[in-house]
């Protein structure tokens, strides 16, 4: 309930079906579960789904009832690879275009989520895919066993800018970064675990029920500490992203109009990395 003469808070019902088409949404005492999807099933790169991402984070951050944020997939991917999101590629779209759903819609992906959701935030990674930067910038991230990270921008012929870079930097150093940028070579869960990336590794069927163990447990601090302390722990992440995220993002658009890559080449890399990425066997 809105305090008197104060601007009323979002309500959840409301932006639950605002963005039904991208989340499945659920909340119980305070923790809410946004699980991405694409007609039901695994979550897809679109301009549509980029540019729901990052203002979802608005909603959520801005309502007073959210006390902690689980963010997980669908089935068996984190996001995958939309076959058609590139066949209308940006460097042949007007301007306002390349900048909105570009370069707008990128950074805020990212800016908002750390900025705009005040509140613990754990990661389940069901899965490989693409985006895994939004669940490597939880708090806590954890992934099933059949999870893997990795970056194709620079195997697609596209400067790596747009955030998964920051997060292979901040968790894993330059050079071990570096590489992983240059090769586009994915990550598997039990190497993430060991280089860090992630927290823990589970089995798909114990990944969200670990999610709702781990939010419950913070659940039991006091409001105050709970939110004072994710500002802390999120500290080095902003830091980050306000050093060097605009410049890489801008870099990485910059390249897209300059040299413009190859649709079909950018679909084929993502379908060949995820593919290879499942038939790892989980260790």
């Amino acid at each position: 309930m809105a305090k008197s003469g104060y601007v009323g808070r979002p309500q959840f019902d409301a932006y639950r079906e605002t963005f039904k088409d991208f989340f499945h949404m659920e909340r119980r005492d305070g923790i809410i579960l946004l699980r991405m999807h694409h007609n039901g099933g695994s979550a897809k790169f679109d301009f549509a789904a980029h540019n729901a991402w990052g203002q979802v984070w608005h909603e959520i951050g801005n309502d007073p009832e959210n006390e902690v944020m689980i963010l997980t997939g669908t089935a068996d991917e984190w996001v995958g690879n939309h076959e058609v999101a590139f066949e209308d590629s940006l460097e042949s779209r007007p301007a306002v275009d390349v900048y909105d759903d570009g370069y707008y819609d990128g950074l805020k992906v990212l800016e908002n989520l750390l900025f705009g959701v005040d509140i613990p935030t754990i990661a389940a990674v069901n899965g490989p895919g693409i985006f895994t930067m939004m669940g490597l910038l939880c708090d806590i991230t954890i992934c099933s066993d059949n999870a893997a990270f990795y970056d194709c921008h620079f195997p697609m012929g596209i400067v790596p800018g747009d955030g998964q870079h920051l997060a292979f930097q901040e968790l894993l150093g330059a050079k071990q970064a570096a590489y992983y940028l240059y090769t586009g070579e994915a990550i598997d869960a039990q190497a993430a675990l060991k280089l860090g990336i992630v927290n823990e590794v589970l089995s798909r069927d114990a990944l969200l029920p670990r999610a709702w163990e781990l939010a419950q447990s913070i659940m039991q601090k006091p409001r105050i500490v709970r939110r004072m302390t994710s500002q802390l722990v999120r500290r080095p992440w902003k830091r980050r992203l306000l050093e060097d995220f605009h410049m890489g993002y801008a870099h990485e658009q910059l390249c897209v109009l300059a040299d413009a890559p190859d649709p079909k080449l950018m679909n084929q890399v993502l379908t060949d990395t995820l593919r290879q990425a499942k038939r790892r066997p989980a260790k």
